[in-house]
């Protein structure tokens, strides 16, 4: 399929470019794919369109501050970086923006939230894929250093520089409530729209809540840049599940209930999980014991969805993995006529955005 048929015009001012006042005060775009049938609402209501006994599948990766800022010794011109790891040896790789001067061995000194020089890194190499490596001249852990040189890692259609007050906005409301995993270096935006008074409501609502685990990583900004879209070579990120969530999930589909991944990170977590357990009735359920491992699973239009009845999104970029995936669970036309009302009705883009339930 070509790529450009995921395509669409959307607005400039229509990227959200903070959040909305409240979580839960975020607009819900309620998207019947059997009909095509809209209906507007608010993330407030989620429970009216739920019904007792389904579950819903929330990602708790917690963001961890992997932004940050450093400087040229020699000529004091600024650089951005991403955090992405840091390997058995203590070398971290990250994104570098402004590096394409830098060469093998230069220095370059990172700078803390108060834009003062925070230790001394040096380049060790730049890497086809356009990360590089540095050797930071500190023995702390990597926590420990972006606790003091980090901001929050914002999507770049989000503008921002070094400005620590909206720094700490970000570090509130770019996370959910229920986020306890460090490891990612972007948020499962679906999830931010969740406050805690919000969950309570559901629960007494008799709506059952499973936690997974992603790691979202930088490469879910990526825009697909093949011509068809099957040729794009989707990023691999880590997951895990335990025990105790997987027996919620399989005894609500058991028992009847929709299972509702809270974002497209839930529903590949769901989907790769699904797709090694199917047994003699096709019957396919979560391991019983739980798993571990990554996954590169690129869900496209034409993709049999296994476990996932429902879908709790944000709206998504054009040309993206992201807008692929909603597109096979609901229909490309589907979407983009939904899309196309959400602009016509102004509703708010992207990862501080408003969002969609697909049934």
């Amino acid at each position: 399929m070509k790529t450009e048929k995921f395509s669409y015009d959307l607005p400039p001012e229509l990227i959200a470019q903070e959040p909305a006042l409240a979580r839960s005060g975020s607009r819900l775009l309620v998207l019947n794919r059997s009909s095509g049938a809209i209906l507007d609402s608010r993330f407030s209501r989620l429970a009216d369109f739920l019904s007792p006994g389904d579950c819903l599948v929330l990602n708790d990766t917690k963001v961890i501050p992997a932004r940050f800022f450093a400087r040229r010794p020699t000529t004091g011109a600024g650089l951005e970086g991403l955090f992405l790891a840091e390997d058995s040896d203590g070398i971290w790789t990250v994104y570098l923006k402004g590096s394409r001067r830098l060469k093998h061995g230069a220095p370059l000194y990172l700078k803390d939230k108060q834009k003062a020089d925070f230790c001394e890194a040096v380049l060790l190499e730049k890497t086809d894929d356009g990360k590089c490596r540095l050797k930071l001249m500190t023995e702390a852990a990597p926590e420990a250093v972006l606790e003091q040189i980090g901001f929050p890692p914002l999507p770049p259609y989000i503008k921002r520089d070094d400005d620590v007050a909206l720094a700490a906005l970000d570090s509130s409301r770019y996370q959910t409530v229920y986020a306890r995993c460090c490891g990612a270096v972007a948020a499962p935006t679906a999830g931010l729209h969740f406050t805690e008074a919000l969950i309570e409501q559901l629960k007494r609502a008799g709506i059952h809540l499973a936690f997974i685990t992603l790691h979202v990583g930088a490469g879910t900004f990526k825009p697909i840049a093949a011509e068809n879209i099957e040729d794009h070579q989707i990023h691999a990120e880590w997951f895990s599940i335990d025990e105790q969530n997987a027996r919620i999930i399989n005894t609500a589909r058991e028992e009847g209930g929709c299972i509702i991944p809270v974002g497209t990170t839930s529903t590949r977590v769901l989907e790769t999980l699904a797709s090694k357990s199917e047994i003699e009735d096709l019957k396919f359920e979560i391991p019983a014991a739980g798993e571990s491992g990554t996954t590169k699973l690129f869900i496209t239009p034409g993709y049999e969805f296994k476990m996932t009845d429902a879908l709790v999104t944000n709206f998504h970029l054009p040309k993206s993995s992201l807008l692929a995936l909603v597109a096979a669970f609901a229909g490309l036309d589907t979407i983009l006529a939904a899309y196309r009302h959400a602009i016509e009705q102004r509703y708010r883009f992207y990862s501080y955005g408003d969002a969609m339930l697909i049934k």
